[in-house]
């Protein structure tokens, strides 16, 4: 039970988070680094066992009697993300402790956030169901919108992020249920065991598109890229752990989990190779040119996404075992160029390049740190970038499939890195070295530590690379069915990939020696990445249809929202009643004496509610016919529907006398003609409301539904009142959806009465405050034929 364990415990520590940093400042990162790096410890004992094939599972009972449960599974794959997520985790909350001010407040919400989102995103790569991955795979995307937007000054960039992945993540909703319902099972693990069922069904083709756009959207993959730039408002610690090592990994954890499922099928690897190196490309081309910090770390990591995509769909266990080996690798140095460059704006006040350079000497640490990563990311040996770098080049090499697919693979992945190498030397040597622009005050250790930390392990463990053979192996295990046999290392003698390695050494040399020329002819180039513009051209068009579209409901006049009702109600009652073949009819359903005596009360209420002067007399004759409704529920044996209708009017007469308190006590006089008028058309809607539902519902036979709900509801359900299994058990998902409308507009009425402290509309400047009618836009002394239509400025 160590995953159950270890993943409660995450999501407890994210609760507490906020009142320890009200009690402990910033300092509380450290505790809760700690805690981390205790679950990474944890995790990490579990090495031998997986690497030796023995996945480690756990099972948190969730409703037992419904017999659902969280399933949890942690095989080689699962491992390595989860050891990103924990490790990193820590990482960069201990980072946190030192980045953020002594604003306790601002504090304990980042750090809150974020340590929920690292629980959301261990959840998600140790999910075993795809129900719970979808959960956590959302958490992810709230926890991240919160986290950029901050309080508000990042609220665009948080904007376009949420609603992409969240236009993703509903696709990804209907791939999994499509998923599931093809292989008979949303148990992660049996559709891998078997997915022969899958790849047989139908919808095969539509379920791979769903699940790579729910991929592609979440991992920043061309045409959905523009986001993650957008997204470098947030603090450089929400930068480092979400948008370089772990959120925008989860697509790519996604593809990595799905290739035993779709690898090798043609719809699942086309779009895979060249979405994701054309992405590669894309990013690196535009990271060269970029001269914000963040900005070119964000197309690069852009780019690093688009060749792990790329990697991934080329489906041998080499590639998946080398896209292992990069993931981490990756997560080691963009993660500390993240933090590296978050001091340097921490300590000069800016991360424009054209500002920068000569910070190696006032801050001798972190370029330390930022060289390494720089020269990891660059592929260089000895670090594990320029492992990883290699092993790929090999797979792209050996690409199986279509004739062309091994030279277009390995030509834009040559290409990208060639690119890659360019802005990682751009990103060093402005920052760096070369004459000192900025002054940069000396940043403590314990701010350093964390990237220092990374930046060393990048170069120790491509020193020690071949330790890292037996993991690599499993990933690609996990991942194919087949182990790569790695033998990881820094030399394999004179190979093709050795080749590739030293053309992009060579070609990135020359970019980066001619990079003002470079840069000019870019300028001169426009690429297809002002994706923002489009997405924000959508967004404000999707706002002005709206604003359209619900122009009619912002009337104050009642004609404007009655209207339509009234018009539905006289045409449906209308249509029924000429379309009703009488000769077929049921006969009307039986009735009682009492019956009739509670239609009696109904009339008198009603009559009296249409003739009150007062708002709280029509209040009070509308909550009687409400409870007259309910005794009639009593009186034909339904006494759940007359509790239900009990409540209801209850809550909506405590609400509307919640509202009207506000108003003018009394309604305002309206002339007779307009009165007979409505009393015409209330009785005219009303003949055709009651004739077309009483021949619709009172005059016919028992329909199939029905029949089947009356035959087969206690059997399937285990309820005997027909009626509750519906709305609880084969309609419980509208039911929900009602519930949550009748929230929504409570708390809609709860807010407008705290916006408007009385009955008093706001006077136009140099007029006197007057009370108005709601209802008519009347003011007390108006004869109340103002036009219906008629706005009322309030």
């Amino acid at each position: 039970m160590i995953l159950v364990g270890v993943l409660a415990a995450t999501f407890l520590a994210a609760a507490i988070a906020k009142p320890l940093a009200t009690a402990m400042g910033r300092d509380a990162g450290w505790l809760l680094a700690g805690v981390l790096a205790v679950f990474t410890v944890l995790v990490a004992t579990e090495v031998p066992g997986v690497v030796a094939g023995e996945p480690v599972t756990g099972e948190l009972a969730w409703i037992p009697s419904a017999d659902l449960t969280l399933a949890l599974r942690m095989d080689g794959l699962g491992l390595l993300f989860s050891l990103i997520v924990l490790g990193i985790g820590a990482l960069v909350l201990a980072y946190s402790a030192r980045y953020f001010g002594t604003d306790r407040a601002k504090a304990g919400r980042f750090l809150a956030l974020l340590t929920f989102f690292a629980a959301s995103m261990l959840g998600l790569v140790l999910a075993d169901d795809l129900i719970a991955l979808f959960v956590f795979w959302e958490f992810t995307s709230v926890s991240s919108f919160f986290l950029i937007g901050g309080k508000g000054e990042g609220a665009q960039g948080a904007t376009r992020a949420f609603l992409v992945t969240a236009v993703g993540g509903l696709a990804l909703l209907a791939g999994f249920v499509l998923l599931g319902l093809a292989a008979d099972t949303f148990v992660l693990s049996e559709i891998l065991r078997s997915p022969e069922a899958v790849l047989a069904a139908p919808t095969m083709p539509a379920i791979v598109v769903l699940i790579l756009l729910g991929a592609f959207t979440k991992s920043a993959q061309f045409p959905f890229h523009f986001w993650l730039p957008g997204a470098m408002v947030a603090p450089t610690p929400v930068s480092t752990y979400l948008h370089a090592a772990t959120m925008v990994k989860a697509g790519i954890y996604l593809l990595f989990r799905l290739t035993p499922v779709f690898g090798g099928e043609p719809v699942w690897q086309v779009p895979l190779v060249l979405f994701g190196l054309g992405t590669a490309l894309l990013g690196a081309v535009v990271a060269t040119k970029a001269n914000d910090l963040k900005r070119l770390l964000a197309y690069g990591t852009v780019s690093q996404l688009g060749f792990l995509t790329g990697l991934i769909g080329i489906g041998t266990p080499l590639a998946l075992g080398a896209a292992g080996v990069h993931l981490f690798a990756h997560a080691l140095y963009k993660a500390t160029l993240f933090m590296s460059v978050g001091i340097v704006d921490h300590e000069t006040g800016t991360r424009d390049l054209r500002e920068l350079g000569g910070l190696r000497a006032d801050m001798p640490r972190t370029a330390l740190a930022g060289g390494l990563a720089a020269v990891s990311m660059a592929g260089l040996p000895p670090l594990l970038g320029f492992v990883s770098k290699e092993e790929a080049f090999a797979a792209f090499v050996e690409s199986p499939g279509a004739a062309w697919l091994a030279p277009t693979s390995a030509t834009l992945a040559v290409a990208a890195s060639v690119f890659t190498f360019a802005y990682s030397a751009r990103y060093y040597w402005r920052t760096f070295e070369g004459p000192l622009r900025t002054h940069a005050h000396a940043p403590p250790l314990s701010f350093e530590a964390a990237p220092l930390l990374l930046g060393v392990a990048g170069l120790a463990l491509g020193l020690v690379v071949p330790l890292l053979s037996p993991y690599a192996n499993v990933v690609g295990l996990d991942t194919t069915g087949e182990s790569p046999e790695f033998g990881l290392s820094l030399w394999h003698g004179l190979t093709l990939p050795l080749l590739m390695s030293a053309i992009v050494v060579g070609g990135g040399i020359a970019l980066f020696l001619t990079r003002e020329r470079v840069e000019r002819l870019q300028g001169r180039v426009r690429l297809p990445i002002d994706g923002e513009g489009t997405f924000d051209r959508l967004y404000d068009q999707s706002i002005a249809l709206g604003k359209r579209i619900g122009a009619p409901a912002a009337s104050s006049s009642i004609a404007v929202h009655v209207a339509p009702v009234l018009v539905v109600l006289a045409v449906g009652g209308t249509a029924v009643a000429l379309a009703a073949d009488l000769t077929t009819a049921q006969p009307p359903a039986p009735h009682e004496p009492l019956d009739w005596g509670i239609v009696a009360l109904l009339v008198l209420s009603i009559a009296g509610m249409a003739q009150a002067k007062s708002r709280v007399g029509a209040v009070a004759m509308l909550g009687l016919t409400g409870f007259l409704i309910a005794a009639w529920f009593v009186q034909i044996g339904a006494p759940d529907l007359a509790l239900t209708q009990l409540l209801v009017e209850t809550l909506t007469v405590a609400l509307v006398v919640l509202v009207f308190r506000r108003l003018p006590p009394d309604f305002l006089r309206v002339r007779r003609p307009r009165v007979a008028g409505a009393g015409v058309i209330a009785a005219v809607v009303g003949a055709l409301a009651f004739a077309g539902t009483y021949l619709l519902t009172g005059r016919r036979g028992e329909s199939d539904p029905a029949a089947y709900y009356l035959a087969e509801a206690e059997e399937v359900t285990g309820g005997s009142n027909v009626v509750n299994t519906i709305l609880v058990d084969f309609r419980a998902l509208d039911t929900l959806g009602e519930v949550g409308v009748l929230a929504i507009a409570a708390a809609g009425m709860y807010a407008l009465v705290r916006l408007v402290p009385d009955g008093r509309a706001r006077a136009q400047p140099g007029e006197e405050p007057r009370d108005v009618d709601p209802y008519s836009g009347a003011a007390p002394g108006d004869d109340g034929d103002a036009d219906e239509g008629e706005e009322v400025t309030r």
